[in-house]
């Protein structure tokens, strides 16, 4: 094991834990991992892939193939499930619920799985690692490496309901303040929420993949009852993916309505503009041809003339209305 003389935190040792195939275990110390044997129990180690010394572990004392090694210290990877030897590489990822964080940016955990061993890692804190560990120390976990790859994978899914029935809060609301206001600041809302909503899905269609692929592998440690579990999480993340489907779906339909909304909204004003402005038009034409300054203008030595050519405009106006009318365009 890497420098056994210093503290977990500077191996990049999140913890160490032996499971007793009872629901339970304890932690262990760097070294007792280094004298840990398979007849004690299963091992789940769990890693910042960050720290250097477990790069070197990883590479030259963790007795895995290369390709594993490089896989649990890769920087970027989609979910996915890749099986090697009578292990399997795992890479899945969940919702971040860290604090000032967005859900949609997803922290990913990478994972070896062995009969007696499982080795994890992750950069950023993922909290049903946390949950799992919880219920270990509580002595409600798994019982060994199939039924904790199983537990991982329910609460990573588990996590994900909040955020998703927060989206279709989202859109409820969304959907009523559009019907009531139809206000044109709605729209950065919707935008906002269909963005989460695809981000989110991009990574959940890929990682539904990865569990349809762990269904049938042909691992002997990985027995049916476990199986049986997996597939009512894989349903369970596939209603999870519908129900994003429905909040992106409805999304593009508000937006869509609002746009109507403020189209008509425009249309209505220019329409106004446009019947104020065939109104004035005429009598703007006939006081400007009467207001040029030239001689032989009607009336001009009249005293009357005015209150004449103002009745004239007044019944130009009504005469204007009518044909409007007449027309239904008023």
């Amino acid at each position: 094991m890497p420098g056994q003389d210093l503290a977990p935190a500077d191996t990049g040792l999140i913890h160490a834990y032996l499971l007793d195939r009872q629901g339970g275990g304890r932690h262990l110390d760097w070294e007792e991992v280094a004298h840990w044997d398979p007849t004690q129990g299963a091992l789940w180690l769990h890693f910042d892939y960050t720290s250097e010394p477990v790069r070197h572990w990883l590479g030259k004392e963790a007795d895995v193939d290369p390709l594993v090694a490089e896989a649990l210290l890769t920087e970027e990877t989609r979910p996915r499930t890749l099986p090697v030897g009578d292990g399997l590489l795992i890479a899945l990822r969940g919702v971040n619920l860290n604090p000032q964080s967005q859900p949609e940016d997803m922290v990913s955990v990478r994972l070896w799985v062995e009969e007696h061993r499982i080795i994890s890692t992750r950069k950023r804190r993922l909290l049903s690692v946390g949950d799992l560990l919880g219920s270990l120390e509580a002595g409600r976990g798994p019982q060994g490496t199939a039924e904790l790859l199983v537990a991982l994978t329910d609460l990573l899914v588990w996590r994900m309901s909040d955020t998703v029935d927060r989206f279709e809060s989202d859109i409820d609301e969304l959907e009523d303040r559009v019907l009531e206001t139809g206000g044109g600041s709605l729209r950065s809302e919707l935008a906002q929420l269909r963005k989460q909503t695809i981000t989110l899905r991009r990574y959940l269609a890929p990682q539904r993949e990865a569990l349809s692929r762990l269904l049938v592998e042909k691992v002997a440690w990985f027995d049916e009852a476990s199986r049986i579990r997996l597939r009512e999480v894989s349903d369970r993340l596939q209603r999870h993916i519908e129900d994003i489907d429905a909040v992106r779906e409805r999304a593009a339909v508000t937006q869509e309505e609002l746009l109507s909304r403020n189209s008509e909204q425009l249309n209505s004003r220019m329409y106004v503009l446009s019947v104020v402005a065939a109104i004035f038009l005429p009598l703007g034409f006939l006081t400007g041809l009467l207001g040029i300054n030239v001689g032989g203008i009607p009336g001009a030595d009249n005293p009357d003339a005015f209150f004449w050519f103002t009745g004239l405009l007044l019944v130009a106006v009504a005469l204007q209305v009518l044909v409007f009318r007449w027309r239904k365009w008023l």
